[in-house]
């Protein structure tokens, strides 16, 4: 699995493909914990969901962690990536940051990791492994223990 970062000097000739599966994954500033409130991470939920909900993107597999989140999904016409990652950063950050009150500096790194999956890479396997982030960091033993997830597959009882 291999993801590209995309910051502020984005690569010459990247362009967005509509109908293309990407797996993204972006960071909070300095790795802060702020997911660990379960209200702020809805927040982010909330963000990918409006996007999904819209026809921006055909939403396959998310998970929430403390500092960072992964999002799969198929990418539509109505928007591009980086319109979209700008939306979902900018849209929780402002929402985050008026939650916690004070002096945030920032709540996200510049830019995300993307990968945009081969043909040849099975979309519900990809989507097993991204939710599967909070079992092998060690934060349950079972991911059905972990309510900052979802899947397009899950049927609620065996699971992916």
């Amino acid at each position: 699995m291999t993801l590209q970062h995309h910051g502020k000097n984005l690569r010459r000739g990247r362009v967005s493909i509509t109908g293309q599966v990407y797996a993204i994954t972006s960071v909070t500033h300095n790795r802060t914990s702020f997911f660990k409130d379960i209200f702020l991470a809805r927040i982010v939920i909330n963000a990918m969901r409006f996007h999904h909900d819209h026809g921006n993107v055909e939403s396959f597999a998310f998970v929430v962690m403390p500092d960072h989140f992964h999002w799969m999904f198929c990418l539509s016409d109505k928007i591009d990536l980086a319109g979209l990652m700008q939306s979902v950063k900018g849209f929780s950050a402002r929402e985050i940051k008026r939650k916690i009150g004070g002096d945030v500096e920032a709540v996200w790194q510049e830019g995300y990791f993307d990968h945009a999956l081969r043909t040849d890479e099975n979309v519900k396997i990809f989507a097993r492994y991204l939710i599967m982030n909070p079992v092998r960091a060690g934060l349950v033993k079972n991911i059905w223990m972990y309510p900052l997830w979802d899947a397009m597959w899950v049927d609620g009882e065996d699971g992916l």
